[in-house]
């Protein structure tokens, strides 16, 4: 079923809000750093189906669920998508409590180059002469912090694939945003339900529960895990893919930005070029958005109006 297209500027806007709420996501994994991270992700999607509900309840898209859950061709794509955006939350997860804050911030700033090459490959995209510009700046940081983490090289990759190809999976489905991630989450429920139980019954025991503020964060993950995948997967469907992967460098920023300035980590020098020189690529990839966008704005205005352009 076809979406309703949103304005390019709403969009965008989604896209910054989705990475600034991610880009905070360290300070509230603080709050459940006792946590195991299975045990973690799998709380994060039990949560996440009722807000699902809620909003789609609220939405009236139950009619529209019902539809894609007859569309076999859609879940297995779903079925997919489910997998992969399980790996990149357990990963994300583990490096940020085991301490390896600039390896995950590492991975999303490789994430808008899989994101560019795959939309290069598979969506036919082009980038103008200044956003290729853009696009090697880039390079040039993520190979200089590249070089100086080599040990966490892994768990890099495997966050910027992961959540690289899910972006792609959720853009060319045939599913809306939030019936497409309720769909997910009502996929990985069998083995969330599983897990929990023989935690409860047989294994060491459930983290909820045992401490207030540590089980209203875990309950709290669901939201925090709707909202910002609901905005993503609006704006991914509205906006170019190679956008939508320049968009990527602002959470990993983010994430920099508390390590130096909240939690004291020393800032080593090849931290600091990348840093500089992918702040310069988003500037340029900025204005030439800025520059295209003000060239198109007068002619399709003229369009409207039926004169000669």
């Amino acid at each position: 079923m076809s979406q309703p297209q949103i304005s390019t500027r709403r969009a965008l806007f989604y896209g910054v809000l989705t990475h600034a709420i991610w880009g905070c996501l360290p300070l509230y994994l603080m709050l459940v750093r006792e946590v195991p991270p299975v045990e973690f992700v799998a709380w994060r999607t039990l949560f996440t189906l009722p807000v699902c509900l809620l909003f789609m309840g609220w939405m009236g898209q139950f009619a529209e669920l019902r539809r894609t859950l007859a569309d076999f061709h859609t879940l297995k794509r779903l079925l997919f998508s489910a997998g992969l955006i399980g790996l990149n939350w357990f990963v994300y997860v583990w490096a940020i409590q085991t301490g390896h804050v600039y390896a995950a911030s590492l991975g999303y700033y490789v994430l808008p180059l899989v994101m560019m090459l795959l939309a290069r490959l598979f969506l036919g995209e082009r980038l103008s002469r200044p956003q290729q510009v853009a696009v090697v700046l880039a390079v040039l940081g993520v190979g200089a912090l590249a070089l100086g983490a080599l040990s966490t090289l892994g768990a890099t990759l495997c966050l910027a694939i992961s959540f690289g190809v899910y972006g792609l999976v959720r853009k060319t489905v045939n599913a809306g945003p939030l019936v497409g991630l309720t769909i997910e989450a009502l996929i990985l429920m069998p083995l969330v339900g599983c897990y929990l139980g023989w935690l409860a019954m047989a294994g060491p025991g459930i983290s909820f529960g045992r401490d207030a503020v540590e089980s209203t964060a875990i309950a709290f993950s669901g939201a925090l895990t709707a909202i910002p995948l609901l905005l993503f997967a609006t704006a991914a469907r509205a906006l170019p893919y190679t956008v939508v992967g320049f968009l990527q460098f602002l959470s990993p920023s983010f994430i920099f930005l508390f390590g130096l300035f909240v939690f004291g980590e020393p800032l080593k020098p090849a931290q600091l070029v990348c840093f500089v020189l992918i702040w310069i690529a988003i500037a340029l990839f900025s204005w030439d958005l800025w520059r295209t966008s003000r060239r198109k704005a007068p002619a399709a205005a003229t369009a409207e109006e039926g004169l000669p352009v």
